[in-house]
């Protein structure tokens, strides 16, 4: 599977970006596909999952602002952030699960500063 993402760059506190991922399967419709995301300094971690059924998980640093969702029709994850904060600076990456197996696209810089 290869993952796309795009949709990263710099946005002043308060703004907003929607990231996207388009991936190469057409097992996309079932499979979980999730954001994650790493900060300098710090471990990668989960920001967002959905199931192949539409079953979101949320970390709770970004819960009531981000928003993940998906376009089967177009192979396509979503990840809608509102209200950035600075603490939401990093690269960004997305993941499918196929086959118990991680993918993992090329991450997509988001920057939160003014």
């Amino acid at each position: 599977v290869q993952l796309q993402a795009s949709g990263g760059g710099l946005v002043q506190p308060g703004g907003s970006l929607r990231l996207s991922c388009a991936a190469s399967t057409d097992m996309f419709s079932a499979i979980p596909m999730g954001w994650y995301r790493q900060a300098p300094g710090k471990e990668r971690e989960l920001v967002a999952t959905m199931s192949g059924t539409g079953r979101t998980l949320y970390a709770d640093s970004v819960k009531g602002r981000f928003t993940i969702s998906r376009d089967n029709a177009k192979n396509t994850v979503y990840l809608q952030m509102n209200s950035l904060k600075p603490e939401d600076t990093a690269v960004y990456y997305c993941k499918a699960n196929l086959r118990a197996r991680d993918y993992w696209g090329i991450g997509t810089q988001v920057t939160v500063s003014s």
